[in-house]
Parts: structure tokens; sequence; C-alpha cells
């Protein structure tokens, strides 16, 4: 669960962050995320599952996995992020580990994720 101070709720939010900020689509997720100068607070997430996805035991599992991944990724976002995460119809059916990797795919395509890198010695 995130804590109250993580997420985003106010509907003027999600429509800020879907409308203002930099987008990024994969497969089974699209991830808005708008990275506003000099914020103070924590970064915050939003979830969007709609009934596309499926019944609503299928998008309550769906948001619960969602929210397990952004929720070990938050603190690596630049201070006063927002993000909104929008699940599409695959994403029901994918494992957290198929949904992981297009969370930092998207994540990195925004310039919020950190790249591997690979340190060879001589």
């Amino acid at each position: 669960m995130l804590p109250p101070a993580h997420r985003v709720r106010r509907p003027d939010d999600f429509r800020l962050v879907l409308r203002r900020g930099r987008k990024a689509g994969r497969r089974r997720l699209s991830v808005h995320a708008l990275t506003p100068d000099g914020s103070p607070g924590p970064s915050r997430a939003g979830f969007v599952v709609g009934r596309a996805v499926g019944n609503s035991v299928v998008r309550h599992r769906t948001t619960r996995r969602l929210r397990h991944l952004v929720a070990e990724r938050l603190d690596a976002l630049p201070t006063g992020t927002l993000l909104v995460v929008r699940a599409h119809p695959p994403a029901a059916g994918a494992t957290s580990a198929e949904l992981a990797d297009d969370l930092d795919a998207a994540l990195r395509r925004l310039d919020l994720r950190p790249r591997l890198t690979v340190v060879t010695s001589a």
C-alpha cells in the first residue's frame, strides 16, 4: 500500500498529469509523468484500471500488483514527480515480472529510471 503522502487522489491532479505530462506506452500499460521544476514534496502515483481490463476482482488484483511495483520505484524518481499508470486489457493476464518489465521500460523511456551500466575492468 502506498502511504497517503505518495498517492495521487484528486481528479484535478489526474487530469493535470494526463494532459500536461509526458507519456510512454507499452503493450500492457501506459505511464504518464509530470516532473514539475523544483516542486517540494514526495513523488506521488495514481492508477487507472478501467472496465476493459476485466471484472472488479481482476481490476483490483491488477491495481494491487501495479501499486506494489510502483511503490518499489518511487524513491528513485525525481522529487515532486506525479505519475499515473494506466493499465491496458493485456495487463489482466500478465505476470508481475511482465508488468515490472513494462513499467521499467516506460520509466526509462521517460528518463525517470536509471539505466543499468556494466562496468568492465581491464
